[in-house]
């Protein structure tokens, strides 16, 4: 009986850690990063893996916008999918819907066209030494930086790792890679 207790305990603080240190699943809501992730999908996301390195350019991550609450649980922050297109020290500039960094167009073979019409242009910024610049792949449907600025390092939850929902959509986030 005590044993079963103490191991009862074990395997709740064990699946506890691995859930606020380790790993999460993250629900797609909207369409911000429409077409490479879809309203519903589930994701696996690595929370460990920005305590163990930084972001990298295009990487998928889920974020934390300022002063952004949950609507119907105000003490939790809502959580966003966005793509990091800018890091600390770049200057990010867009012209006529083309990112630049540091002056150089962005290859960004992710975006779809179709959902990519609205050619905006975006003063330079010049990002802080832990600021990130992140953007959704549905350019002209996605409140990222270019509306809340860019984001501190802090405000980066975790690594999109991999989609297991729909079952047919698993794959792993092969390019460096929320929602509205």
């Amino acid at each position: 009986m005590f044993t079963d207790l103490v191991l009862f305990f074990l395997a709740v603080a064990l699946a506890l850690f691995l859930r606020f240190f380790v790993l999460e699943f993250s629900v797609v809501r909207g369409s911000s990063m429409r077409s490479t992730l879809h309203n519903g999908n589930v994701m696996f996301v690595s929370i460990l893996t920005y305590h163990l390195r930084l972001p990298k350019r295009q990487e998928i991550v889920i974020c934390h916008y300022p002063h952004r609450r949950m609507k119907h649980v105000p003490f939790l922050k809502q959580q966003f999918v966005k793509r990091i297109i800018g890091l600390p020290g770049e200057t990010v500039e867009i012209v006529e819907g083309i990112v630049h960094i540091n002056g150089e167009p962005l290859p960004e073979p992710y975006l779809n066209p179709a959902h990519n019409q609205r050619l905006r242009s975006y003063p330079p910024v010049v990002l802080g030494e832990h600021q990130y610049f992140v953007m959704g792949d549905n350019r002209d449907n996605s409140n990222d930086s270019r509306a809340v600025g860019p984001l501190d390092q802090h405000m980066i939850v975790g690594h999109v790792c991999f989609l297991i929902h729909p079952l047919r959509a698993l794959r792993f986030s092969q390019i460096s890679v929320e929602d509205t």
